[in-house]
């Protein structure tokens, strides 16, 4: 069974239960709905996302599907608890500003300028690097999730363009806060050249990539950096085309964001590390994403 920040069992309907309704995360979230307008409604409640995923009203039903779903979660040999395990590592988001940010969820609007003097934005190298593990992980968790071979690369692209909701929601996290705002429009092109040059020490030196490597394949780093240039390669023309697809700029997205968040400085760097500081939107839609693909799962098999 997964477990939570504070080393207490997680269920799947608590980890949905216990997804916040407000704060930052959710504020950068809504300002990148005019990617995918009206698909992400952030469900918080897991009762409500089954009704929402199947389409039934009937509670003696829904009970049984509720019950096949945390069966099939608790189910080691199942991928849905590593998927879990995998979105919330990948986050980046310091934890004493994490923290900060989520007691402050309920309030109105959100100020990056209190955080202004812990910001320091990533070099390119590194920014690069924590972009293409996200591309890796996602990869990783939708194989997890489908019970298919890590390295079916293949299968992801094609499934990337049938994405909806809360997993389309979290592509356009990763184009618009992770790739478009720190590295600039052509930042699949400069991520993969960087990739290209990198060595096995800065990869090995990497904070994400030592959280999350265990469950990169491969035995030695080269292998693993491999892997990673061989996802993010795979996914960059996806990417590209999402994103002139969808007009996503840094114009558009500051000006979206600036509905949401008070931001103290719109220098591009600083707010990718605002936003990378203060959000998990991997782990929130996450979370999302494993809860939904469980449920539509559990109601065939009830």
């Amino acid at each position: 069974m997964f477990f939570g920040s504070d080393d207490k069992p997680v269920s799947i309907v608590e980890a949905v239960n216990e997804l916040p309704e407000s704060g930052v995360t959710i504020y950068a979230l809504k300002a990148l709905d005019f990617v995918v307008p009206g698909e992400w409604n952030n469900p918080t409640d897991f009762d409500t996302l089954m009704r929402e995923v199947t389409g039934e009203d009937d509670d003696d039903f829904l009970q049984e599907i509720k019950e096949k779903a945390i069966e099939l979660y608790n189910d080691d040999t199942q991928g849905y608890q590593t998927a879990i395990k995998i979105f919330k590592m990948v986050d980046t988001a310091d934890t004493a500003l994490g923290a900060a940010a989520m007691a402050d969820k309920l309030a109105d609007s959100f100020s990056m300028l209190s955080f202004m003097k812990d910001l320091t934005p990533k070099a390119d190298t590194v920014q690069s690097i924590d972009l293409a593990i996200k591309i890796t992980a996602e990869l990783l968790a939708f194989t997890k999730i489908n019970g298919i071979p890590g390295d079916s690369f293949g299968d992801f692209v094609a499934a990337l363009g049938n994405y909806a909701g809360e997993s389309k929601m979290r592509m356009a996290g990763i184009v618009a806060f992770d790739g478009v705002l720190p590295l600039g429009p052509d930042f699949a092109e400069l991520v993969m050249d960087k990739l290209q040059s990198i060595s096995v020490d800065t990869i090995e030196d990497n904070s994400v990539f030592k959280k999350v490597s265990s469950y990169i394949p491969g035995n030695a780093v080269t292998e693993k950096l491999d892997f990673i240039k061989q996802s993010f390669s795979h996914t960059k023309g996806w990417m590209s085309n999402f994103q002139a697809e969808n007009n996503i700029n840094s114009e558009k997205i500051i000006a979206s964001l600036s509905e949401y968040i008070s931001l103290a400085d719109t220098k591009l760097d600083y707010v990718a590390a605002f936003l990378d500081a203060s959000t998990n939107y991997f782990e929130h839609t996450g979370t999302q994403t494993v809860a939904s693909r469980l449920i539509e799962r559990a109601v065939n098999e009830v």
